[in-house]
């Protein structure tokens, strides 16, 4: 029997691994970014609507 704590009894050099939320956020992120960059080059390479 032991009189720690379970997270006292874990590795503290082993990192948790992320949660469902925060993978969530970062694809979603990550998806706008691209969406952005993609037509940003888009719009390099066709010339864009110069005025």
């Amino acid at each position: 029997m032991s009189y720690l704590p379970d997270d006292e009894l874990r590795d503290p050099n082993k990192p948790k691994p992320p949660s469902i939320n925060r993978i969530a956020i970062w694809v979603i992120v990550g998806a706008i970014g691209l969406y952005f960059l993609v037509s940003g080059i888009i719009g390099i390479v066709s010339g864009g609507s110069g005025s």
